[in-house]
């Protein structure tokens, strides 16, 4: 029987007000950073509320104590009506008041003193995020989910890995919040998230919370019954049907659909009993594959992407005991480079195949907040190049922006440069500029490599520098949860230490891919992560990392 299609409730609107076409910067979600400026904006807007309610409050004072007199005055007057009228100074004052004093009672009434707030809230609207701002916001909070296997009602509560410091920062989700994040998976054909949040929301509404917009239980029962039967399981669709009829036994769609997952139902029970048991084991499995496909939600799952959220929550790191025990700590002179001989650097290796080694207290706080102020002005989503096309465009996977500093811009960007060359040993003339990076909402950078491989003849053609033969990677900020930088091919995960750099080579000394180096920056749970890197070429450093005679190393 043909699959009855079950119409879109409405259309999805995420925004904070009800919001014109509008000039606001896209992807404010992409960048902590950036996204503070937002809580500036809104604390203007907060001053300007309250001025609005205290001229509110200073008109409704005048309008009481204007009723508090003529109330008083009109008992007075009405026990004796004709006495109080022979009075002439209460005659004329009568006429005053009806005349003249009503009329400016009007005029107070009738007063408009939203006009501030008003025109203050449509310029600083044309700063603020749009939908698109919204809803990846709502997809990266379903990501970390995914990511750090969060149950749903440990983000609704707030009670994230790396907060228990945070105290009244910390804030929960609504029932507003959970049914908008399910209509979000919704949109996205994303059944099992759908079901999730949506059952987050039922629960905290039969808990005695109040939505504060559309979030009712009908509504809530009907996106669930529909996401439950996209996944297959009809028993369970055909059940919140049935509660959400004994809420609304006058419900359209409902009525319908508690026929046809009836009649659905009855048509799986009898071709189950014909069925012969091997043939319901084998179904069994399929529908579990299907399930687990559902899971996902996204429909782009990458193979390596159950390693890559592994190694993010710090599971399955192949650092076995005895590779351990030849990994060290050391002071680092660089083969007694003046600079080093009297206070050499701190170098740790992090990991030994390939060796990828990290180097602390190399910048100062002071040096940090520098590059911060000098790039977050320029800070624009970071992009990928396309590896069929070569053209940079933006991707889900890459969820940062970035800005580009360059030596002679400011002294702080030239020392940090000259710091690089002259720990690594390599020449940093040829090298990119350098790189500042703030990651957003769940922030991350999926798989990759920063080396061009052998398909992409043309990555760095335009550079004229040659291949990037190794990476200088700076934590500019500490994280509180997530934000790991994994090696998803050898299982190695280097964590986020504010001043520290890790180091390593793309390629071989026989200038070859070393395709161990694929690596991924895992989502942000908590925290703020900033970061520069320095891609470093092969022009330059022919005598400084010679080429072996055998082309196999």
């Amino acid at each position: 029987m043909k699959q009855r299609v079950v119409e879109p409730w409405c259309a999805l609107v995420l925004c904070l007000l009800c919001s014109p076409p509008t000039l606001a910067i896209n992807d404010f979600f992409t960048s902590i950073g950036q996204m503070t400026d937002l809580l500036f904006t809104e604390k203007d807007l907060i001053t300007s509320l309250k001025d609005y309610i205290t001229a509110e409050q200073s008109k409704l004072e005048r309008v009481k104590k204007w009723a508090e007199k003529m109330d008083a005055l009109s008992i007075t007057a009405n026990q004796d009506p004709e006495a109080f009228l022979g009075h002439p100074v209460n005659a004329f004052k009568l006429m005053k008041r009806l005349n003249t004093e009503w009329a400016e009672l009007e005029s107070l009434v009738l007063s408009d003193m939203s006009e501030g707030f008003v025109s203050n809230l449509t310029i600083q609207r044309q700063h603020f995020p749009n939908d698109d701002d919204q809803v990846g916001a709502a997809k990266a909070l379903i990501r970390l989910q995914d990511t750090y296997k969060l149950d749903t009602s440990v983000m609704a509560s707030g009670d994230l890995p790396g907060t228990s410091s945070m105290g009244p920062l910390k804030s929960r989700l609504t029932v507003d919040d959970c049914y908008d994040l399910g209509k979000v998976a919704y949109s996205e054909a994303d059944y099992f998230h759908t079901e999730l949040w949506m059952s987050q929301a039922l629960q905290q509404l039969e808990g005695g919370e109040e939505p504060a917009a559309a979030a009712d239980a009908v509504t809530i029962l009907d996106y669930l019954s529909y996401s439950i039967y996209q996944q297959g399981e009809l028993e369970r669709a055909l059940e919140y049907t049935r509660q959400l009829l004994q809420l609304d036994s006058t419900h359209q769609r409902a009525n319908g659909n508690l026929k046809y997952f009836e009649y659905q139902l009855d048509k799986q029970k009898k071709v189950e009993e014909d069925e012969k048991k091997e043939e319901d084991d084998e179904e069994g499995t399929v529908r579990e594959e299907e399930k687990t496909k559902g899971e996902r939600g996204t429909g782009d799952y990458l193979p390596e992407r159950r390693k890559y959220e592994q190694l993010c929550r710090g599971e399955g790191i192949k650092m076995t005991p005895r590779r351990q025990s030849r990994m060290f700590c050391r002071y680092f002179d660089n083969n007694r480079h003046p600079k080093f001989v009297i206070a050499p650097v701190k170098e740790e290796d992090e990991w030994d195949r390939p060796h990828i080694l990290r180097y602390h207290d190399i910048v100062s706080d002071a040096e940090i907040e520098l590059v911060k102020q000098l790039a977050k002005p320029r800070l624009r989503r970071a992009t990928i190049s396309n590896p069929i096309t070569g053209v940079l465009e933006t991707a889900h996977y890459r969820i940062s922006k970035s800005a580009w500093l360059t030596s002679y811009e400011h002294k702080v960007v030239d020392k940090i440069n000259q710091r690089i060359e002259d720990i690594t040993g390599l020449d940093v003339t040829t090298a990119e500029e350098l790189q500042v990076a703030n990651y957003g909402v769940g922030g991350q950078y999926e798989p990759h490599f920063d080396f061009g491989r052998k398909d992409e003849p043309d990555a760095f053609k335009e550079l004229g520098t040659g291949n990037r033969i190794a990476t200088w990677l700076l934590y500019m900020s500490n994280v509180s949860s997530g934000g790991a930088t994994v090696f998803t091919d050898v299982g190695a995960a280097v964590l986020p230490k504010k001043g520290s750099a890790v180091f390593w080579y793309n390629l071989f000394p026989s200038g070859e891919g070393d395709y161990r180096t694929r690596h991924a920056a895992c989502p942000v749970l908590v925290g703020n992560k900033w970061v520069s890197n320095k891609w470093i070429h092969e022009r330059g450093q022919e005598f400084r990392r010679r080429c072996p005679l055998s082309l196999a190393a």
